[in-house]
């Protein structure tokens, strides 16, 4: 039997959108064809995905079939030049003489004014009044794209669009002899579908920024000796520009003063402040040095520096980053997908209303189909209501405003993955917090030490202890093997007291998680390190061991050799600077926000941590992973909706579980990226409420946007049944109503 090919998915980009509806109309005639099995088109992104075997050839002729077509894929459908072209008067009137329909439109409208100024001022001139054939000639060459488009998305999607809904009413405003109107209708549309093409691709210009900001090209640093004889020889590094693409890991690159760095790497030679603003939203630029991390797109300061690629730039930080806002704008939100279903018996329903409107009058009840006496006849009160039926407004009111939310959210140096988590993000009734990594910096260090026989002050270093110090070696023998923060302090402590050569590192270890570590040293010694919780029948020997570190709040690891309890080793973590700024902010907002630590710590290191930050409602300590989970179920029903923050690394099941996860980024690990919902690439918890708050925001103005647009379709719908509304005005509102909801959504990009 032969074999058949899984469907793969492509990622498409498509020229020629002009509104949201264009979207739908090419999702449903994608759908026809044979081999589609899903197909999602994104009028904010400018993308299709299509997931299926469906030809490359027969997808690329669908799209002219309906008036568009595959943009240039190797630039990605943007080019860095782009970013930043529409800012001010002078990048709007640039993208508006770049609209080559909208240029015919401007000389055909002078032309038809300068025609009627004359056949007004000189009557008598020849063919001042032969307006109506300049009338027509100019609806053929202005509208000829607009018909075109209307009638093919009809013909290859079956769908009634906002064309085929001009198309009908500018020839019928000719036909019934409105050839002046007909005219303004279709030049009033031109022209509102280059505003709209205007404000879409201002909302997307932020992302083209993003996306910019990567170097085209990196001064790549060979290696050459200079051979002086074999003990002679000197390495010396000749400088080439290279593009960008072409540097592979472990290639060594110069950075000079003012240059943005190309790709992510390591600093390997000089020091340097560089501006990481454009990727983690830090407003102040931060000291690097040998050994230190630097992103690239990120602003070198005075000093030159030279680095080791660590990532190809495909695979950047910056270049991740861009990648994940763009799939999230990609992303429909559930308001989205309604009104997107809202609008496939919108429109039919308005154009059947329209119908009925001319019908009914006119054969029931006698009325005039066409104008007579001064009134407006039937027929014209259908094509005015044909123009309102237009959903443009309302289709494109959501995504614009979700692009914009996102991307303003990730120049702020936090990603959120799409426009359902942005969704749920503005329902948050609590905020559940991790302890270590999170509301503490994750980096705690040994302060206390204590052995069974001690009898001295149990401060770490305070005094010399063969005891304390043959505790702390035994820990380090074993905790070398593991990557927690805690296993990091006492490693470092052995090695700050020259302890680490005491004992050979344990083998057969083994992480008992949510208490400790076990392992063997040479003859068969069984060590064992971890919190209370990991001697559950030796409550009395732990209560012994207690000092004056528990009072203090110190986390106790306790110690056992050989089955024995031997002591234990206390550790503090410091707080995070932003810790408590952000949970005074998030119980400033008045949004009845309430916040809890979740941690598998001791009560008392809990408590200790909670009244230095304030703001805690809820400590919830000494949780085994699984418990954590339970908690967040517990809260989920007491309160609704709820967010956890996580280090994104151990935190991963409680992130999943939460209806929101948030990790702290650290710059952008890709865990982080990969598991969680929103990622903070600072590490600044102050981001939590921003947030919040501009989730917030957004969906107000989402709901502006729905009732803004729904609200001034119900008034001309009111007005062009009497008569009252002309087709101008009809068309006025239509482009009005698009502009003022893709205006409001906009507002994102510059929201704090």
């Amino acid at each position: 039997m032969a074999a058949t090919s899984a469907p793969d998915t492509r990622k498409l980009r498509i020229a020629g959108m002009d509104c949201g509806s264009c979207a739908l109309t090419i999702e449903n005639s994608m759908r026809q064809l044979p081999g589609v099995e899903d197909v999602s088109v994104s009028f904010a992104t400018e993308s299709m995905e299509l997931r299926g075997s469906t030809p490359a050839e027969l997808v690329e002729r669908r799209l002219r079939e309906l008036g568009y077509r595959l943009a240039d894929t190797a630039a990605g459908g943007t080019t860095p030049a782009a970013a930043g072209e529409l800012r001010g008067l002078a990048g709007f009137l640039r993208f508006l003489w770049s609209q080559p329909r909208l240029r015919i439109a401007a000389l055909a409208g002078i032309g038809v004014l300068l025609a009627t100024i004359a056949a007004f001022a000189w009557p008598a001139l020849p063919g001042a009044a032969q307006l109506d054939l300049l009338h027509a000639a100019v609806i053929v060459v202005v509208g000829a794209p607009v018909f075109s488009k209307g009638f093919r998305a009809l013909l290859f999607a079956r769908r009634v669009t906002i064309d085929l809904l001009m198309a009908i009413a500018t020839l019928g405003a000719l036909f019934i002899g409105e050839g002046g109107e007909a005219v303004t209708v279709i030049l009033l549309f031109t022209l509102g579908e280059a505003l709209e093409a205007y404000s879409a691709s201002r909302a997307r210009d932020s992302l083209r920024s993003l996306m910019a900001l990567q170097p085209q090209e990196a001064t790549l640093l060979e290696p050459h000796h200079d051979d002086h004889g074999a003990a002679a020889a000197t390495l010396h590094y000749h400088q080439r520009s290279v593009p960008v693409e072409r540097v592979v890991v472990g290639d060594r690159l110069l950075v000079k003063p003012g240059q943005r760095i190309p790709v992510d790497g390591e600093i390997v030679s000089g020091s340097s402040a560089v501006n990481q603003a454009a990727v983690t939203g830090e407003s102040m630029p931060v000291d690097r040095e040998p050994g230190d991390e630097v992103l690239a797109g990120t602003v070198n300061g005075s000093g030159a520096l030279e680095i080791v690629a660590r990532r190809p730039a495909g695979n950047s930080t910056i270049a991740r980053i861009a990648r994940l806002v763009e799939e999230a704008q990609a992303k429909r939100s559930p308001a989205e997908r309604f009104i997107d279903r809202f609008a496939q018996w919108y429109t039919p329903a308005v154009v059947a209303l329209a119908m009925l409107v001319v019908a009914i009058p006119v054969l029931a009840l006698g009325q005039p189909l066409l104008d007579a006496d001064g009134s407006r006849g039937w027929l014209y009160r259908g094509l005015a209501l044909l123009i309102i039926a237009c959903p443009c407004a309302l289709i494109i009111s959501i995504p614009v405003t979700v692009v914009s939310a996102l991307t303003r959210l990730a120049n702020l140096g936090i990603l959120v993955k799409g426009g359902a988590q942005l969704d749920r993000l503005a329902d948050v009734c609590v905020v559940a917090f991790d302890k270590t990594g999170t509301l503490t910096r994750g980096r705690p260090a040994v302060t206390a030490v204590r052995g069974q026989d001690c009898s001295h002050d149990d401060a770490f270093g305070a005094a010399e202890c063969a005891g304390c110090d043959d505790v702390v070696a035994l820990a380090a023998a074993v905790e070398g093997a593991s990557e927690h923060p805690v296993a990091h302090a006492i490693v470092s402590a052995a090695t700050a007291r020259q302890l680490e050569r005491r004992y050979r590192p344990a083998g057969a270890v083994t992480a008992v998680a949510g208490r400790g570590v076990t392992g063997e040293l040479a003859g068969g010694q069984r060590v064992a390190v971890g919190n209370a919780a990991l001697f559950p029948d030796r409550g009395s020997e732990v209560q012994a061991l207690h000092g004056p570190s528990v009072a203090e709040g110190n986390t106790l690891m306790y110690v056992a050799h050989d089955d024995k309890l031997i002591g234990y080793i206390g550790v503090q973590d410091e707080v995070r600077h932003s810790t408590a700024a952000a949970l005074a902010e998030l119980k400033a907002a008045g949004t009845g926000v309430r916040t809890a630590m979740l941690t598998g710590d001791s009560p008392a290191v809990a408590r200790r941590v909670a009244g230095r930050v304030g703001g805690i409602d809820e400590v919830r300590a000494g949780l085994l992973p699984e418990q954590k989970l339970a908690a967040i179920e517990q809260l989920r029903e007491r309160y609704g909706t709820i967010a956890m923050v996580g280090d994104g690394i151990n935190d991963a099941p409680a992130l999943a579980r939460a209806d929101v996860g948030i990790a702290m980024g650290g710059s952008g690990t890709a865990q982080a990226m990969e598991t969680a919902d929103v990622v903070l690439m600072q590490d600044d918890l102050s981001h939590v409420p921003a947030a919040l708050r501009l989730a917030r925001l957004s969906r107000r103005l989402i709901k502006q946007n729905i009732v803004l647009s729904l609200g001034l379709k119900l008034a001309f719908l009111a007005l062009a049944v009497p008569g009252l509304a002309t087709l101008w005005m009809a068309v006025v509102a239509d482009v009005g109503a698009t502009l003022l909801v893709t205006l409001n959504g906009m507002r994102m990009l510059r929201a704090n």
